[in-house]
């Protein structure tokens, strides 16, 4: 290969990869606010795959346009090519290449993984995982929030203060224990902020963490097609000072029970007054929770 040729090969590369390496650095502004530990690790790697994938799409098309401009057949040249029939030396390469990105993909992926320790149904194969920066707990709180999923809404119990919300409140810079546990289908908790997704599945109870780290107003998803109105499965997140955090749990102990808003239940009574027949049974939601706190479905969030 000719002198000249390696150095252009090395200047493309060397072009290609800064390229990448700001392509991945924009991937950080492509997602909601970092707003627990675990949104940081998540985003790490996404900013890591992004430029990986960059700079193998930027090698693929730059060879595909090399070749389109600089190598074509001359006008009216029909003849067939030259009859190459292999190159050992090449085949190594392009399987090698493929095979050490996968495994360092996979690897980093696991690390990632590793770090958050978020728990979930397989409790981990292995307890001894290291979890994402976060204080301990205070031994008042340390009884995990109950998750209570259906269709269709939310419904947060804190077993400590025996306090019911719509609402989920969770200290800043302390790690989360939460308790889910769906009473009738499968759903999703998916709050975009942290990067954490879990999916409830009906009849069994999960353990999960996660670490706020940012305070604000966030939101939570169903992230599953739990029926006909999962889409109003939605509810705040809210993380606040640990000194606020004790003052609304105190506040909301102190506030009598009473029916929270319900979205999907509302949307369900407006479309029975003009019914449409698809052939088959609405799911009629459940009933409003009843709750010391209710989150307002007009709540601002992040």
């Amino acid at each position: 290969m000719k002198r000249s040729t390696i150095l252009m090969l090395t200047g493309l590369a060397i072009a290609y990869a800064l390229i990448s390496l700001w392509v991945g650095q924009q991937a950080y502004s492509w997602m909601p606010p970092q707003a627990s530990a675990e949104a940081v690790l998540v985003d790490n790697l996404f900013s890591f795959l992004v430029t990986l994938g960059t700079f193998i799409f930027l090698g693929v098309t730059g060879t595909l346009l090399f070749s389109m401009v600089f190598q074509r057949a001359a006008k009216y040249d029909y003849s067939d090519g030259p009859p190459i029939e292999g190159n050992v030396t090449l085949e190594v390469v392009w399987t090698a290449i493929p095979f050490a990105l996968v495994i360092w993909i996979g690897t980093y992926s696991f690390q990632i993984y590793d770090q958050m320790g978020i728990l979930g149904p397989m409790q981990h194969l292995s307890m001894g995982m290291a979890t994402a920066e976060a204080a301990p707990l205070p031994a008042e709180t340390q009884s995990p929030i109950e998750v209570r999923s259906r269709q269709w809404a939310w419904e947060f119990y804190y077993p400590d203060q025996d306090v019911l919300s719509t609402e989920l409140h969770l200290p800043v810079n302390q790690r989360a224990q939460l308790l889910l546990s769906s009473e009738d289908v499968l759903h999703g908790l998916y709050i975009p902020a942290f990067r954490v997704k879990q999916d409830i599945i009906p009849g069994r109870e999960i353990d999960f963490e996660f670490t706020p780290i940012r305070e604000g107003r966030y939101r939570l998803r169903d992230s599953e097609h739990s029926g006909t109105y999962s889409g109003a499965n939605q509810t705040n997140v809210v993380v606040e000072s640990a000194a606020d955090y004790q003052q609304w749990l105190a506040f909301a102990a102190a506030q009598p029970r009473k029916q929270a808003e319900n979205p999907a239940y509302d949307q369900f009574k407006q479309a029975e007054k003009n019914p449409i027949s698809l052939g088959w049974e609405s799911v009629k939601p459940a009933p409003a929770p009843i709750v010391n706190f209710a989150s307002s479905d007009k709540d601002s969030y992040e």
